[in-house]
Formats: C-alpha cells, sequence, structure tokens
C-alpha cells in the first residue's frame, strides 16, 4: 500500500466516538482493487511500521442473550457491551456501544490493564453508568479475532475500518470468515462526499448492516432465532464461496 502513514496520537484526534457508520461486506479480491484507487485521499494508521493490526475482542450479554435479541429485532436504542485488547499497541480498554434511536453510534470506553472475563469494581459501575443493564447479570459469551487496516481521510472527519482474517471462538467451538473483508466507514455525519463512498457506489458495492457480535452468536450458539438475519448470512456465504472458488481457479 502507498498510503501516507499516521500514527496512535493522531488516531486520537480522528477517534469519532458520536458517528454514523456506513457498512460494507466484500470478498478479499475487491479489496485489492479498491485500496489503490483511494490512497490519494487517506492515510493509513501505521505503528512500528505494520499496518495490519490485530484486535481481540471478548463480548458480554445476558444469559438470554438481551442484547443479541435486541439487535434481531430491530429495537432502535441498544447496546453492545466488550472488552477490547489492541495487540500492536498493548491497550485494553472496556467499551460500550449504544446504537442510538437517531441510528448514531456513541462509544465510551474505559481503560483497562487486560481483558478481564469477569466484570468487578470499575468496570461495573462503567457498565452500570453507560447502559441499562445490571452488570451483575452480564457475563462472557464470545471471543473475536481479527486484522485491522484503519484509514483516516485527508479531507472530512472520517475514518475508515478494514477487517479480514476474522474468527469466532467460545470454550472448544470456533469459526472462522475466509476472504471475508468487514468494512466500515465512519463519520461525524454522514457525508455522500466520502471518496471511499463514492468509490463503492462506482463498483456497485451497496451498504449492508453487519454485526460481528450477533454474527458469531448465530454461528456458536445453535439454535438462535435468526430469521431477520437469512438475508445477510445468505449475502456472506456467497462472498466466501467465491472468493473459495477464486482461490482455486489458478
Amino acid at each position: 500500500m502507498r498510503f501516507e502513514p499516521f500514527d496512535l496520537t493522531e488516531l486520537q484526534d480522528a477517534a469519532l466516538l458520536d458517528r454514523v457508520d456506513t457498512k460494507y461486506i466484500i470478498g478479499l479480491h475487491q479489496l485489492y482493487a479498491i485500496l489503490p484507487n483511494v490512497e490519494r485521499d487517506y492515510r493509513v494508521l501505521t505503528i512500528h511500521t505494520a499496518r495490519l493490526h490485530a484486535y481481540q475482542t471478548l463480548y458480554f450479554d445476558t444469559r438470554d442473550f438481551t442484547i443479541y435479541r435486541q439487535h434481531h429485532n430491530g429495537v432502535a436504542s441498544r447496546y453492545k457491551v466488550r472488552a477490547r485488547r489492541y495487540l500492536d499497541s498493548d491497550l485494553a480498554f472496556l467499551e460500550v456501544k449504544h446504537h442510538t434511536n437517531r441510528k448514531r453510534t456513541v462509544k465510551t470506553r474505559l481503560p483497562i490493564p487486560d481483558i478481564e472475563t469477569r466484570l468487578r469494581g470499575q468496570s461495573m459501575e462503567f457498565i452500570g453508568e453507560h447502559t441499562p443493564f445490571d452488570p451483575r447479570e452480564l457475563e462472557p459469551k464470545l471471543w473475536n479475532h481479527y486484522t485491522r487496516i484503519t484509514l483516516v481521510s485527508r479531507h472530512r472527519p472520517e475514518r475508515v475500518t478494514i477487517d479480514t482474517n476474522v474468527e469466532f471462538g467460545w470454550r472448544d467451538d470456533c469459526t472462522m470468515l475466509p476472504g471475508l473483508v468487514i468494512v466500515e466507514v465512519k463519520q461525524a455525519r454522514l457525508s455522500q462526499d466520502s471518496e471511499f463512498i463514492q468509490h463503492m457506489r462506482r463498483l456497485g458495492i451497496r451498504p449492508m448492516s453487519y454485526s460481528k457480535y450477533t454474527a458469531g452468536v448465530y454461528s456458536l450458539y445453535k439454535p438462535m432465532k435468526l430469521n431477520n438475519f437469512k438475508a445477510q448470512i445468505r449475502q456472506v456465504n456467497k462472498i466466501m464461496q467465491g472468493e473459495f472458488e477464486r482461490e482455486f481457479a489458478y
């Protein structure tokens, strides 16, 4: 990639913790075609010369999966609770994502020494302050690992995250999404002037709702209610099948 680099200090300035998200699900071969076309308009997060960064996330939910069910049922105001470790920078946070009824994403986070599998003390206070849940009722449900590229626009308050090598696991079960790429364009306000969004439109790639947490849950916990995710599942499987066929066609 020929993108100009930027570092973690600048990333804090572009955190966009209150934002609008536009998501895309694409294949790896599409990503390779897209990146050269946007390198003049974006810079790439670089840590110790590395531009691909490993993330580890632990998601929490109630015993009966209230968070998952709210997402499935399309509840307008809903939450996700997770502990996330940024492996390359050795930082960790407890995070709450609130999808508001105005279709904005508001993220709050608490620095922690490492991912904790049991909420306690300050973490419980943080969850109680920023969610409607009783933190005593939340338990770990899902591990998620992936590799991320982070781009920042040269022209406006905008970040683009590109996730590959996505894996889900819990206890002895795990699943992978080979060849799948999850892209999020994060903006202070939705703007169709985004060079990335414009390029996706030119390629005929439409935005699609997608949650790594819900995808991991319906993949590993069965049976789960997933009627409202069936179209998403078909599209994801189609992309992965296409990438598999491309790999073995040569």
